[in-house]
């Protein structure tokens, strides 16, 4: 069906704006010109939950890779517990297994492109976590190398399209007043899932113990997939397939109204008509109506929301975060950890902060505003890094520096890179182009992640510690000054109006 959006009867399912002057031209003006005009959305809680548990599983999954792999290649490279014939693994072997899911991911957040704007984001969910699921099965059976090897990338694939679907679903399904909260509970659980680490060295001591790592999440998978089956489809992917006359135009309409009575629950039931109408109409004033081309991702306001997802994303990951941890057992060695204990202790040590510094952030984003967590974050990180930096050049007989840096880059990282890094890629991109625009942030992510994950032996090598982390601290001034002259603040602003005012 044919789609003209000067037609009142193709833009909305009521009167909406004044017809006789383009139809939405008056709900132009106050999006650009009024501070928070919009009435706070209706929602009940319960309603509200679904909608960010079951995408937020994915990121859960993506938490417990990490932490299990690291027990797994320990127990694999057992000649008396791996419990197979090849398990004289050379270095480069283990590193492709502990790699395989991050080349995975970078795969999978290509595939992301254009799969979202397709086959909208619950779907590409449903996908990822049909992905998990066969990628677990295939890495805990693997009868040789190469077969593990596939089953890594298979799941790293769900891990690209999770990454890329999930903060888009749960952005564009949460009310405006909890948006930020719900994003920031998704890095949340991925953190969560590092718990990985704990239930990985209950398998470690085990005979072929790496199969039961990998075994034991294969019923999330399940759950998330069923989850993501029962869920509706994301209202606002509905009603810019009704603008951009991608579908019967009335079908959509009224599937995105049902779609938003579930999502909010019975208390917008007799207001979902008009809500629908309301984003129907910011959606035309800001061209959402235009099929979006590819060249249009680096022009005008999509190319800002690029600069600022993009930089966010590749700062988060320069800034040494893949790596700084690589350096805890030993310093906390220093410190009177008994080698013994090591592993368990810095997984439990850290992992808890981790948890305590995502929750702070969950609980005030949305009271404080994204800007000052970043900027008040990243400023911690900042001095961490230097203090580590002048250990290993200067007070390397004084242990506590160090210890107190890391615990200190570690909860500054998750009170604002951590989970605004993601919070805000997921709403900054204008709707037409948020799938690809996401895509194109988890893919340097991934990517920046991979580079410096290979340059930082070699710069360690070359340049030494000291020097190396002192590096990474001035980025973080350069991330201060980009946080604080590009980086727009969207608290209490709906996604349309994010759009408006913002780019």
């Amino acid at each position: 069906m044919g789609f003209d959006p000067e037609k009142p009867s193709s833009v909305s399912l009521g009167q909406v704006g004044d017809s006789s002057s383009g139809g939405i031209s008056s709900v132009k003006e106050p999006l650009i010109k009024e501070e928070n005009h919009h009435s706070p959305e209706n929602y009940s809680v319960l309603a509200a939950i679904p909608p960010f548990l079951f995408p937020a599983l994915g990121a859960l999954l993506f938490g417990y890779e990490i932490g299990a792999t690291s027990c797994a290649t320990i127990s694999i490279k057992s000649p008396t517990l791996s419990g197979i014939s090849w398990y004289n693994l050379s270095s480069v072997d283990v590193g492709i297994i502990t790699s395989g899911s991050l080349y995975g991911a970078l795969i999978g957040s290509i595939v992301a492109f254009s799969v979202a704007d397709i086959i909208g984001r619950r779907k590409e969910l449903i996908l990822a976590a049909f992905l998990y699921l066969v990628g677990a099965i295939v890495t805990a059976a693997a009868p040789v190398f190469s077969v593990l090897i596939t089953g890594r990338l298979m799941y790293g694939i769900g891990v690209g399209l999770t990454m890329h679907a999930a903060p888009m679903y749960i952005a564009e399904t949460a009310p405006s007043q909890i948006r930020g909260r719900m994003i920031s509970l998704k890095e949340f659980f991925t953190v969560l899932g590092m718990g990985g680490y704990g239930i990985g060295s209950l398998w470690v001591t085990v005979t072929s113990g790496w199969r039961y790592m990998y075994a034991t999440i294969i019923p999330l998978p399940v759950i998330m997939g069923i989850g993501m089956c029962w869920l509706p489809a994301s209202p606002r992917w509905l009603l810019l397939r009704s603008l951009q006359g991608k579908g019967n135009v009335e079908s959509l309409q009224q599937a995105a109204i049902k779609s938003l009575r579930r999502l909010r629950g019975s208390v917008v039931v007799d207001s979902s008509v008009e809500q629908v109408n309301e984003i129907l109409a910011e959606l035309s004033s800001v061209g959402e109506d235009k099929e979006a081309t590819l060249g249009e991702i680096f022009q005008g306001k999509c190319l800002k929301a690029l600069t600022i997802a993009g930089g966010l994303v590749l700062l988060q990951q320069i800034t040494g975060q893949p790596r700084v941890l690589y350096y805890a057992p030993s310093i906390l060695q220093t410190a009177g950890f008994s080698a013994a204990t090591d592993a368990t202790r810095i997984s439990i040590l850290l992992g808890l902060l981790k948890l305590v510094m995502t929750g702070v952030a969950v609980i005030v984003i949305d009271r404080l505003g994204r800007r000052p967590l970043l900027v008040c974050g990243v400023s911690g990180m900042m001095i961490s890094l230097f203090l580590m930096g002048s250990y290993y050049i200067f007070y390397n007989t004084v242990p506590a520096v160090a210890v107190v840096a890391l615990l200190l880059y570690v909860g500054c990282y998750q009170l604002s890179f951590g989970p605004i890094g993601w919070l805000m890629i997921s709403e900054i991109f204008p709707l037409k182009l948020r799938g690809r625009g996401i895509s194109i942030a988890v893919l340097v992510n991934f990517g920046t992640n991979a580079l410096v994950t290979f340059a930082f032996s070699p710069l360690k090598e070359l340049l030494g510690a000291g020097v190396l982390f002192c590096g990474f601290g001035v980025i973080c001034v350069v991330s201060i000054f980009f946080i604080y002259f590009i980086v727009p603040e969207t608290k209490g602003l709906t996604l349309e109006e994010i759009e408006a005012k913002c780019l």
